[in-house]
């Protein structure tokens, strides 16, 4: 299990190495034909963003070549904010006092039936973490009723175990989305303070479980701003290393959101910039070049326009974080989405940037 070979030191030290490389130092590993994981702290050492600019025309032409000029799109399709964990920065957290919602079949449909018709046909679900409320049989079952309407589901639920995560599959799910947070143990301690969430290493080892259940394709990442984003960086780098290496057969993604405004009054601490963010992108672009990069609406119109040629693959449009909400409810959202374009507007953009936008990249054989 990963959880057994994470080490907070280990990577601690690795970062005070990366901060003594002098821009120099850094030159030389970029002047390496092909770079890869081993290369990975040197780039987002504080000496490599003397070298950005280097950095991303290079990211930029290796997406090219492993990707062509194309740009996939998804939405998420929230069908529940029922929650029992207290996570201090979620808006889904157990101790802020709204009504929840758990979507009928009917609803399900709807909301889905207005993405299809706007001409999205891959998509994400999401649920808060409240087994009773919307465990694994209504996830399945919810399942089931999209699976017709979509070329790809992905989830990004609860952790399951093996066998209920094959329960999913089974039901048309190809696709796990699971963020640790933050791999910084005592970080995330802090933050998570009541719930099953509270468990660090069964969150982190949940991936495995969905991988051996037999998922196509993975999504990890870190939700930036609970800790140091270089030491995130690092761990999410290792952890990619071990899955690749115990699963190589699987498809592998990163997403990387930032903190935004939700219900709440939760003050980010460790705050990354613009300019941060471009390099976490380009790092990992350029050490593992054939993973897809996720880029949301939680990030502004402007910025996501200029990140779009640096190693991005994949982009959200018109996302609403409240169940029900692509129908006009109420309820409160897990947080708020920064751009809200449309996708015919999300396709022009893609398209005078010159990229072919794709609403799906492959069909499932019956």
């Amino acid at each position: 299990m990963f959880s057994d070979e994470l080490s907070g030191p280990a990577i601690r030290q690795e970062l005070l190495a990366a901060a003594t490389m002098s821009p120099d130092d850094v030159a030389g590993v970029l002047r390496k034909s092909r770079l890869g994981p081993s290369d990975f702290s040197a780039l987002i050492s504080p000496s490599a963003a003397g070298h950005l600019e280097a950095m991303a025309q290079r990211a930029h032409a290796l997406t090219v070549q492993r990707f062509g000029r194309t740009m996939q799109f998804f939405v998420p399709l929230y069908i529940s904010n029922y929650c029992y964990n207290q996570c201090t920065y979620c808006g889904f957290s157990v101790g802020n006092r709204y009504p929840r919602r758990v979507l009928s079949d009917s609803e399900i449909i709807s909301e889905a039936q207005l993405l299809r018709d706007r001409g999205f046909d891959q998509i994400v679900v999401l649920t808060g973490e409240a087994e009773d409320k919307a465990g694994t049989e209504y996830i399945a079952h919810a399942i089931r009723l999209l699976s017709p309407l979509f070329a790809s589901i992905s989830i990004e639920v609860q952790p399951m175990s093996q066998s209920d995560y094959s329960r999913v599959i089974e039901a048309g799910a190809d696709g796990l989305v699971l963020f640790q947070e933050t791999y910084d143990s005592e970080a995330y301690a802090s933050y998570h303070l009541a719930g099953k969430k509270r468990h660090f290493s069964k969150r982190l080892d949940a991936v495995e479980a969905g991988a051996s259940a037999g998922f196509y394709k993975l999504t990890l990442g870190a939700l930036l701003g609970l800790t140091d984003w270089r030491f995130d960086a690092m761990a999410l780098s290792h952890h990619l290393v071990y899955m690749q290496r115990h699963f190589w057969t699987l498809q592998y993604g990163i997403s990387f959101p930032r903190i935004k405004d939700m219900v709440g009054d939760f003050q980010v601490n460790y705050p990354i910039s613009d300019r941060e963010l471009v390099q976490f992108i380009v790092a990992f672009r350029l050490c593992f070049p054939d993973i897809s990069i996720t880029m949301s609406t939680r990030e502004s119109a402007q910025l996501r326009d200029k990140l779009l040629p640096l190693g991005v693959t994949h982009i959200s449009a018109e996302s609403n974080t409240a169940p029900g909400g692509y129908g006009g409810t109420s309820t409160e959202p897990q947080f708020e989405i920064s751009d809200h374009r449309s996708l015919p507007e999300m396709i022009s953009v893609v398209k005078h940037h010159g990229y072919e936008p794709v609403m799906r990249d492959w069909v499932k054989l019956v």
